[in-house]
């Protein structure tokens, strides 16, 4: 495994990172809890370290499956990385998802990170992942009633109380950074990317390379549909949200899939898998310091690790970013 210094903090993280969504089952079609274990168990052995979570990822569901998975290992062993501002209870704050279903209820979530909520929520992800301190606190969406420097203040008390040890923002504009960085340092953010939502490249990747700051990114398998795992007829489970996403209209997936298959040969030469390859050049982008990578099982996992012992050439770098400009999707 290959770590780097998330931005300009204390922390190494894995460059491929553990991600915890799917296994709390909230808007992914539920999730086995003995197989999210033991596939922790898994990334830990082969040297995924970092682990990422939220109290929403299952309403606070996720974070209880890490504690219980963590709870003996010794707690330098690994990274644990947690967000708070999206809350399922009460309505204070701005509408962020009306009715989300999870295990038979609805749920209306509001991003909301006033000073006292973001203490709150601190103290809960704390009980539930059975530590006595995070190592990287992340708002989870920008609250837009709540002043920025209110929030990062409530996160610097707690870095100061010695509950937190860095702070994190996720799906933050470079604006919204520069703002956060006013009041305390910012070590990353996590933000959406992957071969087919490149967005951040505009802005976000320039402020962090210009401040240091690193970037965790999220989805880069685009929520599967990059493994070339998935038919333009695939029929979905209950709950699960993908399909109506973008990159799930069956026309994307066949635009996808073809421009994987032009891909492929430089998966097989490296006996990779195309998802091994998609990571690798995810971690591989300027400015990107780890992938965030979900997996159910534990052979997911070990699928996933094996991203990090890839090695592409410049060339092939160049050549998979030239078909990349060609895909067009609907």
């Amino acid at each position: 495994m290959e770590y780097r210094q998330l931005g300009k903090s204390d922390l190494n993280v894995s460059v491929i990172t553990f991600g915890a969504w799917a296994i709390g089952g909230w808007m992914w079609g539920g999730a086995d809890r003995r197989d999210a274990i033991k596939a922790i168990y898994k990334a830990i052995d082969l040297g995924i370290t970092t682990i990422d979570t939220a109290p929403i990822y299952g309403m606070g569901t996720s974070e209880e499956i890490v504690g219980e998975a963590v709870k003996t290992l010794s707690r330098d062993r690994i990274q644990l990385l947690t967000k708070y501002g999206l809350v399922w209870e009460g309505t204070q704050g701005r509408l962020h998802i009306r009715d989300s279903m999870h295990q038979g209820r609805k749920y209306d979530v509001y991003r909301y990170a006033s000073a006292a909520s973001v203490r709150k929520e601190c103290e809960d992800s704390l009980r539930r992942l059975k530590t006595d301190y995070i190592d990287l606190y992340q708002i989870h969406w920008p609250d837009p009633t709540t002043p920025i420097d209110e929030t990062m203040q409530a996160v610097s008390d707690l870095i100061r109380e010695g509950k937190v040890r860095e702070a994190g923002v996720c799906n933050y504009s470079a604006a919204e950074m520069k703002e956060a960085g006013k009041t305390l340092q910012l070590a990353s953010n996590q933000v959406p990317y992957s071969m087919v939502n490149r967005g951040i490249e505009q802005e976000v990747v320039p402020y962090c390379l210009e401040t240091g700051a690193g970037i965790l990114a999220y989805s880069p398998l685009q929520r599967g549909v990059l493994t070339g795992k998935f038919q333009p007829e695939h029929q979905f489970s209950e709950g699960d949200h993908r399909p109506q996403t973008p990159f799930f209209k069956p026309g994307n997936i066949s635009r996808i899939n073809a421009f994987l298959d032009k891909i492929k040969p430089i998966a097989e030469e490296k006996g990779a898998s195309l998802a091994q390859l998609v990571l690798r050049w995810t971690i591989d982008q300027p400015g990107i310091t780890a992938a965030l990578a979900g997996a159910r099982d534990a052979s997911q996992v070990e699928q996933n690790a094996r991203a990090a012992e890839i090695s592409l050439h410049p060339d092939e770098l160049q050549e998979m970013n030239g078909l990349l400009a060609t895909l067009k999707l609907e």
